[in-house]
């Protein structure tokens, strides 16, 4: 049988299918059934940045500035009267699921700023989390913030925290820099161990009726391929060229899209949508389905295609840059 073992985080890992960070994680149960059906590991839904100052009445300085956080792309983030789990039970909550299950549990921050993240930083890893992701999902509403200010913030952030934990650090990003590569490279150095891409901007829509702006639930599916090509292109391209580790998150709802991610150069591929739309037991089945096209391919494991399609390895690298777009518009029908 074709071995699916793979490494992130410093984390020995049965198999690169991870549950990403969504309202699953919010019940010991179905951290079980995921334990169950194969999960390697499971990312808990996101303590925000606002939670934790909500808790102690201190604003953010960012908050004002025009910051919305983004709940993994599955709703908005309530208004502060209605959070649901406060830092103290998302806390207890680490504690339970680690109690209840042999799997590694990866606790999340959201938000941009260090403020409560380096004292919660440091409680979750008490609270005997395996590691730490940081969301980090900033909509730069003020003209007067520069991209250069913008991704200071981040580098500074991963390095307060860095020095405040011995946990391994993976950072959520969204897709939004001028330049992901030298991103990637600044996030390295200020300490980041794992890359996870992308982050889903959230977008909301107008009501005409009600002259509301909502939120809608915006889902990946199967129907929707384009999810996972932006996040598989950017870890196609980083693979070998930083020292990090790759998530892909975004689009994987078959053994096919968790194949592709593994080929692209990414250690976890990472899903949240296939698992609320379709329920926890299409993990075993994409699981199943993945050993099989190994086998019919003769893939003796994970690691021997990891990489194989990045940037690096085809035999036309600049399918991934300015030729491969040219050729793309030259062939649209006229």
């Amino acid at each position: 049988m074709p071995d699916l073992s793979t490494t992130y985080l410093g984390l020995n890992l049965t198999s690169p299918l991870m549950p990403s960070a969504s309202p699953l994680a919010k019940s010991i149960d179905n951290i079980k059934r995921l334990e169950d059906g194969g999960a390697p590991a499971v990312v808990l839904h996101s303590l925000f940045e606002e939670q934790i100052n909500y808790e102690s009445q201190e604003l953010d300085f960012y908050l004002t500035h025009g910051a919305h956080s983004f709940a993994e792309a599955i709703t908005y983030l309530p208004e502060p009267d209605v959070f649901r789990l406060t830092p103290d039970q998302y806390l207890d909550h680490i504690r339970k699921a680690k109690e209840a299950v042999k799997i590694p549990i990866i606790g999340s921050l959201n938000g941009v700023s260090s403020g409560g993240w380096i004292k919660y930083a440091r409680l979750i890893e008490e609270a005997g989390a395996d590691a730490l992701e940081l969301n980090m999902y900033f909509v730069p509403t003020d003209p007067d913030i520069s991209g250069g200010q913008i991704e200071d913030m981040f580098a500074e952030l991963v390095s307060d925290v860095k020095r405040t934990v011995s946990l391994p650090i993976a950072v959520k990003l969204s897709p939004f820099f001028t330049s992901i590569p030298h991103m990637a490279k600044r996030l390295a150095h200020a300490g980041a161990d794992a890359l996870v891409l992308f982050n889903r901007f959230y977008q909301p829509d107008f009501d005409l009726e009600t002259l509301d702006v909502i939120t809608r639930p915006e889902l990946s599916t199967l129907q929707t391929p384009q999810a996972l090509r932006l996040p598989l292109t950017w870890i196609a391209i980083l693979y070998g060229r930083v020292r990090l580790d790759l998530a892909l998150t975004s689009g994987v709802h078959c053994a096919e899209d968790a194949l592709k991610a593994m080929m692209a150069g990414a250690n976890v591929a990472m899903m949240a949508s296939e698992l609320i739309l379709n329920g926890i037991d299409r993990l075993p089945v994409i699981r199943a389905d993945m050993i099989r096209w190994m086998e019919e391919h003769e893939y003796a494991s994970v690691a021997q295609m990891r990489g194989s399609m990045s940037q690096q390895a085809v035999a036309f690298p600049a399918a991934f840059e300015r030729a491969h777009y040219m050729r793309a518009i030259m062939n649209l029908p006229q």
